[in-house]
């Protein structure tokens, strides 16, 4: 890009410039270090403020506020979407439709608040695009005046080359005076510091034209993002709005296909059902008319219980008799055992019983009742049965 900022060599200063030009050049002084330190100087500090201001400016340049916000909203969008895409039953139309216009309040809400902060980030890049065409403008000034004083600067170094150095250096040859020596040293050791200082007001040139560029980039940028959010707020959001109008709407028709859909499928059911049970039910009816009072598997049940109960009657009264008559065997035995046991020729001596010995007192009551007889007492190894 081609700036106004790049002086041509070839062009004929004005008479304004030349008299600048001879200002600065008279107002050098090689005998005055202070002054040769300042020259330029009040140039090159307005310029570095300039280039601090404008890098500032570029770093602070960052829109991620404006993307976050159109993030949020394309967020609050998407959800809205989300709630008319989702699905209920016959029975939660209402909440459903309840649910869309909260998100419908919602979004909108945010849009409004969106809608703020981007009319207000549109005003500080139009200031901003504002100052950076003052900025522009004033470094363009600070490029001419350094290039003012450089030409100066040159034209005072040229003059001190080729006039002033080598007339003093001839009056040190003829006069061999060592002051005068020393003086033409100073005067020399002057000019090569000023040769530095012009060098270092170029590099200052560079860096407004440097600075040019990228005020002009700053300003593109912001100019940019205005054409952005006037868009988004001239033809994006009101898009969006409507969109969001149709969206409802269109919601609003679905769920009332829904709930028609619904009592059709249920009107269907109810009928179906109505007529199963109704054929089901008259054959239920007929059949059971045609039931007799008792059915005749229930009688024969009920004799074969009947049967097999007197069956079992039978069977236990003989097994009874049975075992009475066994009882009565057996009862026979034990009496007529307990009557020979108790006739006098059975009974022994209690003693031989024992096995000889003493009979002892907890024994001889019962040898009373049973009218055993009490014999004396024999030898353990005495024979029992061989004397009677």
């Amino acid at each position: 890009m081609t700036t106004d900022l790049q002086l041509n060599p070839g062009r004929e200063l004005t008479p304004e410039e030349k008299s600048k030009i001879e200002t600065y050049k008279n107002s050098i002084n090689f005998n005055d270090s202070n002054q040769l330190i300042q020259y330029g100087a009040a140039a090159q500090n307005r310029l570095t403020s300039f280039a601090d201001a404008v890098l500032t400016s570029v770093r602070s340049k960052d829109m991620g506020e404006i993307g976050e916000i159109l993030i949020n909203l394309t967020v609050d969008l998407k959800n809205f979407d989300g709630a008319t895409e989702r699905k209920g039953l016959f029975g939660s139309v209402k909440k459903k439709i309840a649910r869309l216009q909260s998100e419908y309040s919602k979004v909108e809400t945010n849009i409004g608040k969106i809608e703020l902060e981007l009319s207000k980030h549109n005003q500080t890049l139009l200031k901003d695009i504002y100052l950076f065409d003052r900025q522009y403008q004033e470094n363009r000034a600070y490029f001419r005046e350094l290039t003012l004083y450089i030409q100066a600067g040159e034209e005072k170094l040229e003059e001190m080359h080729q006039v002033t150095l080598p007339e003093m250096q001839k009056e040190v040859q003829t006069s061999n005076n060592v002051e005068q020596a020393q003086l033409y040293r100073d005067l020399e050791q002057q000019v090569t510091r000023f040769e530095k200082k012009i060098h270092d007001l170029k590099l200052s040139r560079t860096i407004s034209m440097q600075l040019a560029p990228q005020i002009r980039m700053v300003q593109n940028n912001s100019a940019t993002m205005i054409d952005k959010i006037q868009s988004t707020l001239v033809n994006t959001i009101p898009l969006w709005k409507n969109q969001m109008v149709l969206s409802l709407g269109l919601a609003h028709t679905q769920q009332a296909l829904n709930v028609q859909k619904a009592v059709t499928d249920t009107t269907n059911e109810l009928l179906k059902r109505n007529s199963e049970m109704l054929k089901q039910s008259t054959a239920e009816i007929a059949k059971e008319s045609e039931r007799g009072i008792v059915d005749i598997d229930t009688i024969k049940k009920a004799n074969e219980d009947l049967f097999q109960a007197m069956d079992d009657l039978l069977r236990i009264q003989a097994e009874g008799r049975e075992k009475r008559i066994a009882a009565e065997v057996e009862l026979k035995a034990a009496e007529d055992e307990l009557k020979k046991r108790l006739l006098p020729d059975n009974r022994k001596c209690v003693t031989r019983i024992l096995g000889g010995g003493e009979v002892s007192p907890s024994l001889q009551p019962a040898c009373a009742v049973f009218r055993y007889p009490l014999c004396g007492a024999l030898p353990r190894n005495a024979p029992k049965d061989s004397e009677e």
